[in-house]
């Protein structure tokens, strides 16, 4: 073999060494989770593909909204200490759902977004969109200006809650958002916060709230980031970033049938990427 020959057969080598050491460690995996959601996406630390099904299929996503809704607050700069009222605007028209937090009732602009990420409610996500500058309607359009400015250019934002179905997203498409929201230490902080006291009337006791996400309380999950959504038309929505076995994960699973099946298939994925890496 000439010296030209074995020098391109030597870079080539090194080439491919290269390429397999930047690999991600639960990059091309064998076999198949078995997922049970309808779209599902998996990226490691590098945005490398982990797994992926049908991730740029439109679906609503219900209160996965309210991870739009909260940067779109933070990048406001407005006061989180603003203690802001509980009206009438508030209340869900759309789906009839409840609240403890009754018309009156008063909390800071901080705790309404810990109420909206951690226990996902509703009228605490709406009085945020309401008290924006401008209203609700000028907040929802901050919201698609946002997921414009994040390449989302399968999503759209309707409401601040994620009542409405017209919230729709893709799971690729949500992946951004995921790694955007990571920038934010307060949402970080609110999404992992397994329970919360708040006394939002003055005259009575504190009300306790929990996160929707029981997986925080699984010790063999290391959370870091995580948000879940849920009304008919979008089944049960799950988006995660986690800590798997020393590795950085994001996961994003859309219309799930079924209460637990997002967290059944949160536990699939992790089995599947452990015993396969």
């Amino acid at each position: 073999m000439n010296a030209i020959l074995k020098t391109g057969l030597a870079l080539l080598l090194l080439a491919a060494a290269s390429t397999q050491a930047d690999a991600g460690r639960f990059t091309s995996l064998p076999g198949n989770p078995g997922l049970h959601s309808a779209s599902a996406i998996v990226l490691d630390s590098k945005g490398d593909l982990i797994y992926g099904k049908d991730v740029d299929t439109v679906r609503p996503i219900a209160s996965i909204t309210k991870l739009m809704t909260a940067m779109v607050v933070l990048d406001a700069g407005l006061d989180l200490d603003e203690q802001i009222t509980i009206e009438e605007a508030d209340k869900d028209r759309l789906r009839l759902t409840g609240s403890r937090l009754r018309v009156g009732a008063s909390l800071s602009r901080r705790d309404l977004l810990l109420l909206a990420l951690m226990s996902s409610e509703n009228r605490a996500a709406a009085a945020l969109g309401r008290s924006y500058p401008g209203g609700t309607g000028n907040f929802v359009a901050q919201m698609n200006a946002k997921a414009a400015a994040l390449d989302m250019q399968r999503s759209r934002f309707a409401d601040p809650a994620g009542l409405d179905a017209g919230n729709v997203s893709t799971a690729s498409d949500l992946a951004k958002m995921l790694h955007a929201a990571q920038g934010y230490p307060l949402i970080t902080a609110s999404t992992t916060t397994v329970e919360r006291e708040v006394r939002p009337f003055s005259r009575s006791g504190t009300l306790m709230f929990i996160n929707t996400n029981r997986l925080l309380k699984n010790e063999s999950w290391q959370i870091e980031l995580s948000k879940t959504g849920y009304i008919n038309e979008a089944g049960r929505c799950l988006v995660m970033q986690a800590n798997i076995d020393g590795e950085a994960v994001s996961i994003v699973l859309l219309n799930s049938f079924g209460k637990l099946t997002p967290f059944g298939d949160s536990n699939r994925l992790r089995k599947w990427m452990l015993a396969n890496s």
